[in-house]
């Protein structure tokens, strides 16, 4: 499914517009009481808002730029994550009050920082890429414990965590399997990748890739034919695709024949 970034992107810039207005009615009110200590202090307070929200209508600028030219442009890479973790929570609010779906938007962030990253050209050792899967793509009726120890996994092949373990074995990279946000955290801190090819649902991506803002991260969104959480499946070529943008060639050939290679 193609995830247009621009829905993210306009979102943002409302939000600019939404604070800068909402900045503009504070001063007029504050500064029309006839009380000049309130005016000197709301005015300087109303001075950093407006330099914050330069700061951020710059940083939402490059985004676009950074986008549209598909990283031929260098732009400054804090001043747009900036802009991004700071007004995604109204962005959020705003497209929900406009009656746009929150997964929807979710989306499209996640759409909007594959595009960063592949943007920023990073490339890293096989060994420094970990791949970070959720506990809901193994078969609800396995009887085999992979969370703690993702090599105790059959490999019988019912589900898509024998694909994952084939394309670690493929790339040497790790891969690791979570139950939530804390146990994906404590993997990240123990093996301590340079990058993460990270699969799981809208919500938790986003948090996930909020929460690792030092690290690049691709994420994939998981495909949920049985509803949320229960033997979800991944395009597996989205996942190799991801892997070797981080290490900087082509997938190999025939390394599966389709995105969804694995047997019911």
């Amino acid at each position: 499914m193609q995830i247009k970034k621009r829905l993210f992107v306009a979102l943002l810039s409302i939000s600019v517009l939404f604070l800068g207005g909402l900045a503009i009615i504070v001063w007029y009110l504050l500064t029309h009481q006839g009380i000049l200590l309130n005016q000197i202090l709301f005015t300087l307070l109303i001075g950093a808002v407006v330099v914050f929200l330069v700061i951020i209508g710059l940083g939402i600028l490059f985004l676009v730029l950074a986008l549209w030219s598909s990283g031929g442009i260098h732009t400054p890479q804090n001043m747009m994550l900036l802009a991004v973790n700071s007004l995604f929570p109204i962005a959020l609010s705003l497209g929900q009050l406009v009656g746009i779906d929150r997964e929807k938007i979710r989306a499209s962030f996640i759409a909007v920082n594959n595009q960063l990253v592949h943007n920023r050209g990073v490339h890293v050792k096989p060994e420094q890429v970990l791949i970070l899967a959720p506990h809901c793509l193994q078969w609800s009726d396995c009887p085999h414990k992979i969370t703690i120890d993702v090599n105790n996994c059959r490999r019988c092949g019912k589900c898509p965590i024998d694909d994952l373990h084939r394309l670690a074995d493929t790339y040497g990279v790790k891969l690791a399997v979570a139950t939530g946000g804390t146990l994906a955290r404590s993997f990240v801190k123990n093996y301590r990748p340079k990058a993460i090819v990270a699969v799981a649902c809208e919500r938790d991506l986003t948090s996930g890739i909020q929460d690792v803002k030092d690290l690049p991260v691709m994420g994939v969104l998981n495909i949920r034919p049985q509803g949320p959480c229960f033997n979800t499946l991944v395009d597996i070529k989205e996942v190799e695709k991801s892997i070797c943008d981080f290490l900087g060639f082509a997938t190999k050939e025939n390394t599966f024949s389709d995105g969804l290679n694995f047997r019911l």
